[in-house]
């Protein structure tokens, strides 16, 4: 058996094998538990507040996740392509990182002060107070500062494929998260204490992978121009992609917000958080897949063929989630509580639509960590005409109308990601194969 054992290690194809077993495994049970987490404290906040105060925090957590878009803006796809070049020099890789946390706080605060003012409105809008629409405003601040530099910070460990601390931090921090909030809201059931709560844990986590980032990239390092020229330039190109996502990433909750009542905001925000599942794959896949795959050489054969392996497999596990939605949908919306049992229908074009959208960002993450960026003045207009299409022939005045124009837009995206990203591949690949036989 030793004897098997050691000639299978030998094998450089098992090796490969045994690795990505290894990483599989210690970012999978690392990730289920967060998100099984994530789903508890998710299913507490529902149950915990009522439907007006579960209302103004999924609006309070729809502006976070836009304000966090904005003040990214491709400097992630950025920093990740130009650290996927010097990995493996700690200097230069901290250059990078530094760069990129020096752009994305200049970036933070304007998008904090786009986004703060819609978000008092919207909430305003629906019954709250202006003091207590403040105080959700100001609660989600920790978390967006925190996001900002934290996902900027992971970038050195994940390029080394150094992902077991970092899961251990989520893990402790979602832990904390949910004993927080099982505390707090029993006292204090209101959207602003919910929000502070979530965020309180990921300051702690920043700190922690902070430390972690030092050991790869050098945190004394200097600003390096020719890296913030690099990346100023991949923001140009994706700062309307950017504009366009903090409006169609959330769309669901926008058309809800403004022509629809707040349950229907409720309901939405409520079924969103059943999409969790999803996460766990997009989690996976950005910590394992994408840096691997800006780093590999530039061998036309291998990323063509591992672009369109990635690509099968993002669309297989997302039809067995549906899948599987669909057919225990009534055990799904059991957890949620009796105000939610009846949106059975609506459960699955929210799934359908959440899983068509993650596969189009994730190929849209493929070719920007490559450094292929589609043309903004292509990709905003036939997203916009996609909405607009959309919203014309289906009536958007309905929660199952607006899940129905979510699935038809995510189509649409996703078809223009997989082309453009197949083309680059593909004539990449064409290309090479000509001057080898040449």
């Amino acid at each position: 058996m030793r004897v098997l054992v050691q000639r299978l290690y030998a094998n450089p194809h098992y090796i490969k094998l045994f690795e990505w077993g290894r990483l599989i495994t210690i970012t999978g049970s690392a990730q289920i538990i967060i998100q099984v987490i994530g789903l508890f404290s998710g299913i507490l906040v529902i149950r915990l507040l009522s439907t007006q105060e579960y209302a103004l925090y999924t609006l309070a957590n729809t502006a976070l996740a836009n304000m966090i878009v904005l003040a990214d803006s491709g400097i992630g796809s950025g920093v990740m392509s130009q650290g996927g070049k010097v990995w493996q020099d700690r200097d230069k890789l901290g250059a990078v990182i530094i760069t990129g946390l020096d752009l994305r706080r200049k970036l933070g605060l304007i998008s904090l002060g786009v986004a703060a003012p819609v978000l008092l409105f919207l909430l305003h809008h629906h019954s709250a107070s202006w003091p207590i629409a403040l105080l959700i405003t100001l609660s989600i601040i920790p978390s967006f500062f925190a996001v900002i530099s934290n996902s900027l910070l992971e970038i050195a460990p994940k390029l080394q494929q150094h992902v077991a601390p970092l899961q251990k931090i989520q893990v402790k921090a979602s832990i904390a998260r949910i004993l927080l909030l099982s505390t707090i809201l029993l006292v204090f059931p209101w959207a602003f204490i919910a929000c502070l709560a979530s965020g309180l844990p990921q300051l702690w986590a920043n700190g922690k992978v902070r430390t972690i980032s030092q050991l790869f990239a050098n945190p004394n390092s200097e600003i390096n121009p020719q890296v913030k020229e690099r990346i100023t330039a991949m923001i140009k190109r994706l700062l309307p992609d950017a504009l366009y996502v903090s409006l169609s990433g959330q769309i669901t909750i926008w058309l809800i917000s403004i022509f629809g009542s707040t349950a229907a905001v409720a309901q939405a925000g409520a079924l969103s958080r059943l999409a969790m599942v999803l996460n766990l794959f997009s989690v996976l896949f950005s910590s394992l897949v994408i840096p691997r795959f800006a780093r590999l050489s530039e061998n036309s054969v291998v990323i063509f063929k591992r672009y369109i392996q990635i690509e099968t497999m993002l669309i297989t596990l997302i039809v067995c989630i549906v899948g599987g939605t669909w057919l225990f949908s009534t055990q799904a919306l059991w957890i949620l509580g009796s105000d939610y049992a009846a949106l059975q229908k609506e459960l699955i074009l929210m799934m359908i639509g959440s899983g068509i959208y993650i596969v189009g960002q994730m190929t849209f993450s493929l070719s920007v960590s490559k450094g292929w960026v589609i043309n903004p003045l292509i990709s905003i207009p036939i997203c916009l005409i996609a909405i607009t299409v959309g919203a014309l022939i289906i009536d958007v005045s309905s929660l199952r109308g607006v899940f129905l124009h979510g699935v038809f837009v995510a189509t649409i995206e996703l078809i223009m990601h997989f082309t453009y990203g197949f083309i680059k591949t593909f004539g990449f690949y064409t290309k090479n194969k000509l001057i080898s036989t040449q």
